[in-house]
């Protein structure tokens, strides 16, 4: 099943479009969310739930899971939505529009142990979002850019207006002792560079992970995350200094290795699975 505490590439593949859920899967994708709401209009929500739950019961018991976005909790489709997650392919549920611990509630009694990854998409999820994080069954949280702009009015906004609000997460995060979140889509489709300057930038503020809108995204989005040659390069070294040094101060590239720079050092060896 899917990992998607550790996933750094969320695939969105539409859940009315049952041909392409093995092809995302076979994308490279970390993880691959079936999205039951914003891909799929109104008239077509059962139609979609349908094929999804043929193709889940169709799939081998140890196949990779796939997350399930479901439609929101204030909607006439959450209920039959959150009964596919019941199917042990569903690796986990992300719920959008999260604002309260109660709809949480609905989505972990559905399935002892389903992990729930809290889409924040809205000024009430914003002002809750570091309970949202501390409730019981929130796996990640994962940062919905578009529709929290729309929500606070934010007409033309630049990143930089957007700033506050994804540390915020990261901060929640933290606090609440998970993994890192996950940050929103990029929706220029042909921009590489604007791609991976969107990763890049998630990056330096906390983020561990991306969604991810088509395939050609997933490559340039693990990348992204992963450490580059040179700083592996200088964890190894960091960490190889700092253990024949026998306790004694000692400084790498001319800089002094401390408490900070140890752990900095760790966390790039775990990152690259080192």
């Amino acid at each position: 099943m899917a990992n998607t505490a550790e996933a750094i590439s969320f695939l969105f593949v539409p859940g009315d479009r049952p041909e392409r859920f093995d092809k995302a899967l076979a994308s490279g994708a970390d993880a691959v969310i079936v999205d039951l709401e914003d891909a799929v209009s109104p008239a077509a929500k059962d139609t979609a739930r349908a094929a999804l739950d043929a193709w889940l019961a169709a799939r081998p018991g140890d196949a990779p899971g796939v997350v399930l976005r479901c439609n929101g909790a204030d909607t006439p489709w959450f209920a039959a939505d959150l009964a596919l997650a019941r199917h042990a392919g569903v690796a986990a549920v992300m719920l959008p529009k999260s604002e309260s611990p109660a709809a949480i509630a609905r989505v972990t009694a559905t399935r002892a142990g389903l992990p729930v990854i809290a889409l924040i998409e809205s000024a009430a999820g914003l002002a809750q979002v570091r309970t949202i994080a501390a409730t019981a069954g929130v796996q990640r949280l994962a940062f919905g850019s578009i529709d929290l702009q729309v929500d606070l009015g934010l007409r033309d906004a630049t990143e930089d207006e957007l700033l506050p609000w994804r540390l915020e997460l990261v901060l929640a995060s933290r606090l609440a002792g998970m993994a890192a979140p996950i940050d929103g889509v990029t929706t220029a489709l042909d921009d590489a560079e604007r791609l991976g300057a969107d990763v890049a930038r998630a990056k330096r503020l906390g983020f561990g992970a991306k969604l991810c809108i088509h395939p050609k995204q997933v490559a340039t989005v693990r990348a992204g995350f992963r450490p580059t040659p040179a700083q592996l390069d200088w964890a190894q070294r960091v960490l190889a200094a700092a253990g024949s040094s026998g306790g004694a101060a000692v400084a790498v590239d001319g800089k002094m290795v401390d408490k900070p720079v140890l752990l900095r050092a760790q966390a790039i060896l775990r990152e690259a699975g080192d």
